[in-house]
């Protein structure tokens, strides 16, 4: 039996907090219930009792006789003086008349007990009883209490049994707010006072004093809210997660911790286990304590959870969502979408970032996902300020070139930056002058870099600061660097010691052959002289090794690629940038704030630095001062949305009706953009559809029978007309042709058909802009304020039977305006000689107050020469060609041989010719009716408009979902109804290349090979280091290989086929054979330290892609079984446990 203690709630303090029984109280508890079948503590109601419970956290320091609690000095009335809301609850529970019959003394039935409670929502109020006898709720109670049904649970505070057996209710999500702001931003500057007083019994306690932005964290975990804390590097975002996980246990409920990485989640398991005890690990190939309260594990693991309906979810207060910015990573970003779209509603998040610019959005989003509200809670500085320098030294005489570029309160001293670069100079001028006018090279070779490091450290360790974590962007560089500091020695003589035992420790779990693997030596020789390596070539333990006396302070010089950024608080004293470029992938390309300050922010031990030290090496020249500020004090990458459609996230959707493909879509953080205002989308519609029913109906008789094709005629001649503008004005003849001097037709809200003449072009990132002087009518007054609004675009039917140019009724006028190409309804073949810089001053100089009075009244002559030119000229223009004057024709002038021009022309042509020939035009009639038909046209295109918005068919990825459903149904996964059929059933176990996995386990590919075979051949599907597999593999293998290609290859053909953008040859080249024949003798037995004559890949590469593949391995198994394949199912048994050895699977240290 597990014992549950439930907050005892007394009715003399007359609230909700935690107190122990006194002389002339009666508290009421809850009782202990048992544990379920799989072992688990299920929290609920049981039976009311009196008799005091104990509880390490809160038991009374003196604990009174039972007879205390029996003995009460006054009377108490069990229906008004017990209270209803427990302590830390939202809602509570009334008591329904007593109708039902009253069971025997002694015979407590939990079935009459539970069938008076009506289990609705209770007051907000944590502070007041609620459901007293006569109040409101007590009136509405059903008259048969005990026939009533239970009212479903809305939070997950109010778990409540359905029936006696130990089946909990699925908690519901909280009713959601009124309001239409999700995202609550939470000031992090105001400081929580009265902290303890709210907060009396705290669930956790720490040796030290929470920070504001924990302490407001904390509050709204109490209140059970959904928090995005947003923090600096190393500002204490764990605490958070420590005090949800309390909770949780406290609760008698569960706790998921989910984190991008296997290595971090090792990490963590270790911390929080030493911390709660109760905690669980879940990865690929780990599964340790699956039954405890908190459970560590990968995003990937949860989303499978997710997918198979996993009994875990059923028990879930809190999901922590730990480096949320990983959502960012175009792989797996994906992975956190489709976990928090799928979530179930009942469950509270927490989201722990580093500060990123758009987390109001990203909460917004989410808060309008699970519909409840998301509290935002981000810090303002760093815990430990962070100084900038920049290191110009490479040899002990400039080891103190240090300077000071981005000081601890954000100033950037160009000062020290042009100190940096004269430094730079004047050892050029040196060195030229030694041996001659060649420069240093940009990055120098291994002396070079020797020498810089060398000068570097001495500086550091005369001021005491180490340890120091060098960034270096690449493994190469990294151990090349490690090894060139052969003369350097950092550790005392204990420290050698103490390194040397914890190694010993450490690698007595391996086997005697790979104790002596070259890396283990090399790196056990680094480690006793304070020098670290830490990059993903790297062996796992060796990893964990260096990252546990790392955390030590034993390590004191640690090379490590960006990848040791992320994870658990391992800061340093010092952080140095090796270079601020790096190769992402594709190309070289200077850092991104966002990765700067990730890596940045390792510097500065909290409590023991007042700052964090952060150089720069500069090798060969200064960087440029601009792309340093960018990238210091630029701000973050927002979190943007990688979300794609995968085969087994469509298999997986199609097989439950709860959620479908269209719907996961549509809550995808992409289409967030477009779909946060479906709310106002509807409401718009349903006025549109109102409005429509009170339109009156045109008069289409007599002449106007042809009225709506002339009005659908106009509509296709203007679109293909603005389709012809657009592709002149993207062309290069069309751009060049709008320069200054130009004539142009301006057609917009403000101006219809009136010319103008081109003053100025500019560019900007997105478009181009050209300030023009356009005519226009003469104002009757020169404040723009009393001109009103510019006129709303009204229906010109005269322009689709002929067209015409604007002309002042009046006195003529012009004004300057900026014009998008879109504004400009033609080009016309006329350029005026201006000058725009002349006209541009004097009409500047015009629209000051003063000179615009003295202006006033005066005549159009009195203004410059050059802008009455001009306007007489277009008016000339305009006078001569009331049709308008020639323009530049898109095919003969333009030489525009876009078909969709040419075509458009010719049906624009043929659109005017009908127009022109329409009757509904001569009717006397035909304005108003005109009128009234386009009021009602527009606003059922309109109502279309916003349909369609609402509609699945906006979905930006909906082609693309067509297009990969064609594909399974090609391939037989699906049938023409979108059942999932047996070979989509086995594509749904594989955690990649779903397809090809399948196809090859249909095409009996692997039936027929060795265990030690398919384990080689599949090595090609999670190798991830380029190589090809080499000429001394058996036959077997080599036509394997080719049989592989082969099913590849027909995959990619139905792709193409099918419509998607990927070619074949790039889909079979995500393929990888390079270490088919490591894989292969490893399968057959071949000692680690054999390997590496077999391969140049480095060995932390070559123990992922083997632990990998037996995670393939055991996939198929599962799938093999479920489509009836014993043999091969044996077969995979197999490989996974030849695979399964020796280094290659050591334990990790942290769950040791």
């Amino acid at each position: 039996m597990a014992s549950l203690l439930v907050p005892q709630i007394c009715s003399k303090k007359q609230n909700s907090c935690f107190c122990h029984p006194q002389p002339g109280c009666l508290c009421m508890v809850w009782s202990t219930q048992p544990e379920n079948g799989r072992g688990r503590r299920i929290p609920g109601l049981f039976w009311l009792s009196w008799e005091p419970q104990s509880h390490p956290t809160y038991r009374p320091k003196d604990t009174q006789p039972q007879a205390r609690y029996w003995e009460a000095e006054e009377e108490i009335d069990f229906e008004k003086d017990l209270l209803t809301i427990p302590p830390g609850f939202k809602k509570g529970m009334d008591f329904a008349p007593k109708d039902c019959p009253t069971p025997a003394p002694g015979l407590l039935s939990l079935s009459c007990l539970l069938e008076p409670l009506d289990l609705g929502g209770g007051d907000e109020d944590e502070n007041e009883a609620v459901g007293q006898p006569g109040g409101p709720r007590g009136d509405a109670v059903s008259a048969s209490p005990c026939s009533a049904p239970l009212a479903r649970a809305s939070s997950l505070e109010d778990l409540v049994l359905k029936e006696a057996s130990t089946a909990v209710s699925t908690p519901e999500a909280p009713e959601p707010p009124s309001q239409e702001q999700w995202a609550i931003p939470v000031d992090a500057t105001s400081p929580v006072g009265d902290f303890y007083r709210l907060i009396p019994q705290p669930a956790f306690q720490w040796a030290f004093e929470p920070d504001v932005f924990q302490k407001q964290a904390i509050l709204h975990l109490e209140r059970h809210d959904s928090v995005f804390v947003a923090a600096h590097t190393s500002a204490g975002k764990t605490v958070v997660a420590e005090y949800a996980i309390a909770l949780a246990q406290k609760h008698m409920t569960r706790t998921i911790y989910t984190s991008p990485i296997k290595a971090l989640s090792n990490q963590k398991f270790r911390d929080f286990r030493n911390t709660f005890g109760d905690v669980g690990l879940l990865t690929g190939d780990v599964q340790l304590h699956p039954e405890a309260s908190c459970l560590i594990m990968t995003t990937e693991i949860l989303r499978s959870m997710l997918y198979s309906g996993s009994d875990v979810i059923r028990d879930l207060e809190w999901v922590i969502f730990d480096e949320v910015h990983y959502i960012n990573d175009a792989e797996r970003g994906v992975v956190w979408e489709e976990v928090l779209i799928m979530l179930p509603d009942h469950v509270s998040i927490i989201l722990l970032s580093a500060t990123v610019p758009n987390a109001l959005e990203f909460a917004d989003w989410i808060g309008r996902l699970k519909r409840r509200q998301i509290y935002v809670i981000s810090t303002v500085t760093r815990p430990v300020p962070l100084e900038h320098y920049l290191f110009t030294g490479n040899s002990s005489k400039t080891q103190g070139e240090l300077f000071l570029l981005l000081d601890s309160r954000g100033a950037f001293h160009t000062k020290g930056y042009y100190a940096a670069v004269e430094a730079k100079k004047e050892r050029m001028s040196k060195h030229a002058q030694t041996f001659g006018a060649k420069q240093p090279t940009h990055q120098g070779g291994p002396a070079q870099d020797r020498g810089v490091y060398l000068s570097l450290l001495a500086s550091l360790r005369t001021r005491a600061q180490l340890p120091v974590v060098v960034f270096t962007f690449s493994r190469g560089r990294c151990d090349e660097q490690a090894s060139g500091l052969t003369s350097l020695d950092l550790t005392t003589s204990s420290e050698k010691s103490e390194i040397h035992l914890f190694l010993q420790r450490c690698l007595a779990r391996l086997r005697g052959s790979d104790r002596q693997l070259p890396q283990v030596l090399h790196m056990s020789e680094l480690l006793n002289r304070g020098l670290g390596v830490h990059h993903s070539g790297i062996l796992p333990i060796l990893k964990e090794i260096v990252e546990m006396l790392f955390s030590r302070g034993l390590v004191k010089v640690l090379f490590a690629t960006e990848t040791f950024a992320m994870g658990v608080n391992m800061p340093a004293r010092t952080v140095v940038f090796d270079s601020m470029r790096k190769h992402d992938g594709s190309t070289f390309r200077d850092l991104l704030p966002g990765e700067y300050v990730q890596m940045a922010g390792r510097a500065g031990r909290r409590g023991l630095d007042p700052t964090g030290t952060v150089i720069l090496l500069c090798k060969g020249r200064v960087p440029e001062m601009a792309d340093l500020h960018r990238m210091m004090m630029g701000k973050p990458s927002q979190l943007q949305s990688q979300f794609r459609l995968t085969y087994t996230m469509i298999l997986n959707l199609l097989r439950v009706d709860a959620l479908r493909v269209e719907d996961m879509m549509k809550r995808s953080f992409s289409e967030f953009p477009s779909r946060k205002d479906s709310k106002a989308h509807e409401q718009a519609l349903a006025e549109l559809t109102k409005k429509l029913g009170a339109l009156e109906e045109p008069d289409m008789t007599g002449q106007l029978v042809d009225l709506p094709e002339y009005y659908s005629w106009g509509e296709e001649l203007t679109e293909t007309q603005h389709m012809i503008q657009r592709r002149i004005m993207e062309s290069v003849n069309g751009l060049k042709s709008l320069s200054a001097g130009r004539v142009v037709v301006v057609k917009n809200q403000e101006h219809h058909n009136a010319l103008g003449v081109i003053l100025q072009v500019s560019s900007n990132s997105t478009s181009r802009v050209f300030t023009t002087l356009v005519l226009c009518d003469k104002p009757l007054s020169q404040d723009p304020q009393d001109r009103g609004p510019a006129t709303a675009e009204v229906a010109y039917p005269d322009d689709l039977v002929g067209f015409k140019l604007f002309l002042p009724e009046g006195p003529c006028d012009h004004t300057v305006v900026k014009l998008q190409p879109g504004d400009m309804a033609a080009i016309t073949t006329k350029v005026l000689r201006v000058n725009g810089e002349k006209i541009l001053e004097d009409f500047s100089k015009r629209q000051q107050p003063k000179f615009k009075s003295e202006m006033l009244g005066r005549p159009f002559s009195s203004r410059g020469a050059s802008v009455t030119t001009a306007v007489q000229e277009l008016l000339r223009l305009a006078q001569a060609h009331p049709a308008g004057p020639p323009t530049l024709d898109p095919v003969n002038d333009l030489q525009l041989k876009d078909m969709s021009v040419v075509e458009g022309g010719l049906r624009a042509r043929k659109l005017e010719e009908l127009i022109q020939g329409a009757q509904c035009v001569h009717s006397p009639r035909f304005p108003a009716q005109y009128l009234k038909l386009r009021e009602r046209m527009q606003i059922q295109k309109e109502m279309e408009r916003l349909r369609f918005l609402l509609s699945d068919q906006s979905l930006l990825l909906l082609p693309e979902y067509h297009q990969r459903v064609e594909v399974l149904r090609t391939l037989g996964y699906v049938d023409e109804a979108g059942t999932v059929k047996l070979a989509g059933r086995v594509a749904c176990a594989m955690s990649s290349h779903e397809l090809l996995l399948t196809e090859l386990m249909f095409d009996n590919a692997l039936s027929t090979l060795r265990p030690e075979e398919i384990a080689a051949l599949l090595s090609g599907l999670v190798c991830q280091s380029p190589g090809d597999a080499g000429d001394q593999l058996p036959n077997t293998l080599k036509q394997g290989i080719e049989r592989v290609r082969a099913v590849a290859k027909r995959i990619g053909e139905v792709q193409v086929a099918c419509g998607l953008n990927q070619t074949v040859e790039e889909f079979v080249g995500e393929l990888n054979f390079g270490l088919v024949e490591v894989v292969y003798e490893w399968a057959r037995g071949m000692p680690f330290s054999e390997l590496a004559g077999l391969s140049g890949t480095p060995e932390g590469l070559v123990v992922r892609c083997i632990q990998r593949l037996a995670e393939m391995c055991r996939s198929l198994r599962g799938a093999a079984r479920l489509v009836g394949e014993p043999v091969l199912g044996a077969k995979m048994e197999t490989a996974a446990t030849l695979l399964r050895r020796d280094i290659v699977f050591a334990a990790s240290l942290y769950t040791q």
